[in-house]
């Protein structure tokens, strides 16, 4: 500890993204929490540690509010150890994790002391956790709230693993009214069945037959029924994982009149197209599917006028087995967690934004959404010292066994993509530098009461 007390460690960089913009300046850290944003020449204090990034970009470590983790119980597919490390890998230092393809889900306080019990000494960034909204554990939603999950996953068509059932329309009617009661958050993945049911089902190789057999009425009249219910009960909800653009007049007018809803996208939605996906090639697979260039022009616009609120990676990987080149049977995720910023800042660069942009969807409306932003998503003194350093212009080729994935299947393989990280930082503790990983601190995060 230096001598005043308020700077143990000074990161210094001439691009520092802040709450007020892009500035050359020195971030003061001491005890895990920023103390200070000063001038890119303050004087250091006595004692104190210096890291200079030069030019490299100096922006909050990113919160990633939608992640499979699959551990316990599918930990062939994915792990805490795993998981954390692509993040920390990619400039995450927060993840939530989603209540389902863990064995047991989320879905009871028992069932979160176990998921907590196997992440706590396998964590390299900070965790915290999602509970599930099921046909029979209504009973359970309070108290999973006040164990301090961040709000409940529930699905309006089959989830894919039999052990976390959807809601019908009279089932989340129910859970929404409990859940209203302590305003707690409600997340939705939303495709309506019955639009499912009645869409071509084809088995095979052609990319074209699976995006046809989930089409985007499908999502439209779920988000409609969830606005409705969101509206009756003055409840709060979030759309997970969007990709159809057709849903977007729907959710900007319900916003326009105060209907608590906010909204996700996801990188593959923004920066992969129907239109380049191989037959056969299910790492592409995900539900709701990627879909055509012209309706990810769309989800761009979305995000830039505020009807969508943040992207996320909705990382589901599974084993190498699993994503056979039958789209009709092949497992359905995508595993992102490792090249999310990368990825998005590519796009994004190319389409006019900055990474002041990024950040604030990746970063400071993530941790809003869990009401982690007095802590989280920001360089601003109080918050903790989380940071990624990235070297915004340089790119690199996406080899997929440099990846941390315990299954190292990606949509992204052998492609060029802007954005190295450097370096990501967890409350001041440098936690990986240049591929190398430092022992895990993460700790496990709970709602704030």
């Amino acid at each position: 500890m230096s001598d005043d007390g308020w700077g143990e460690l000074i990161l210094r960089s001439t691009r520092v993204i802040t709450p007020e913009g892009t500035r050359a300046a020195s971030v003061a850290v001491s005890g895990g929490k920023i103390t200070a944003v000063l001038a890119h020449d303050a004087e250091m204090p006595a004692g104190a540690r210096l890291e200079d990034f030069g030019d490299d970009v100096l922006l909050p470590g990113l919160v990633d509010t939608h992640v499979h983790v699959n551990d316990p119980g599918r930990t062939e597919w994915e792990g805490f150890w795993t998981a954390t490390r692509a993040a920390a890998a990619g400039g995450i230092t927060t993840l939530v994790d989603m209540p389902l393809n863990s064995l047991p889900p989320t879905t009871t306080v028992d069932h979160l002391r176990t998921k907590k019990d196997v992440a706590r000494s396998k964590a390299h960034i900070d965790v915290g956790f999602w509970g599930g909204a099921l046909p029979d554990n209504v009973k359970d939603l309070r108290p999973l709230h006040d164990a301090g999950v961040f709000g409940f996953k529930a699905f309006l068509s089959p989830s894919g693993v039999d052990e976390f059932p959807e809601l019908d329309q009279e089932q989340l009617a129910l859970s929404l009214a409990e859940i209203a009661g302590f305003d707690g958050l409600l997340i939705v993945h939303a495709e309506d069945p019955h639009h499912l049911a009645a869409a071509p089902q084809k088995s095979g190789q052609k990319y074209a037959d699976f995006l046809a057999s989930r089409p985007r009425d499908a999502e439209d009249t779920a988000i409609a029924s969830l606005i409705a219910q969101a509206k009756r009960l003055n409840a709060r909800v979030h759309v997970l994982h969007l990709s159809s653009s057709d849903a977007l007049p729907l959710i900007a007018a319900a916003k326009a009149e105060g209907v608590r809803i906010t909204v996700e996208t996801c990188p593959h939605y923004l920066t992969l197209t129907a239109e380049e996906v191989p037959d056969g090639a299910s790492e592409f697979k995900c539900c709701p599917p990627i879909r055509e260039a012209a309706n990810q022009d769309l989800l761009w616009q979305a995000l830039a006028d505020g009807t969508i609120d943040c992207v996320v990676t909705d990382h589901s990987p599974s084993t190498a087995d699993l994503k056979t080149d039958d789209f009709a049977t092949a497992w359905g995720g995508i595993s992102g967690l490792q090249l999310s910023l990368s990825a998005v800042w590519t796009e994004a660069r190319r389409r006019g934004y900055g990474l002041e942009d990024v950040v604030r969807w990746m970063s400071s409306r993530t941790a809003r959404l869990v009401g982690l932003d007095d802590r989280k998503g920001a360089i601003a003194v109080g918050h903790d010292a989380d940071f990624a350093v990235l070297a915004p212009d340089e790119t690199f080729t996406v080899d997929p066994a440099a990846l941390q994935h315990r299954n190292r299947v990606t949509a992204y393989a052998g492609r060029t993509l802007h954005g190295v990280v450097r370096s990501t930082w967890l409350r001041g503790e440098r936690i990986v530098a240049d591929g190398e990983f430092a022992d895990p601190i993460g700790q496990l995060l709970s709602r704030q009461p």
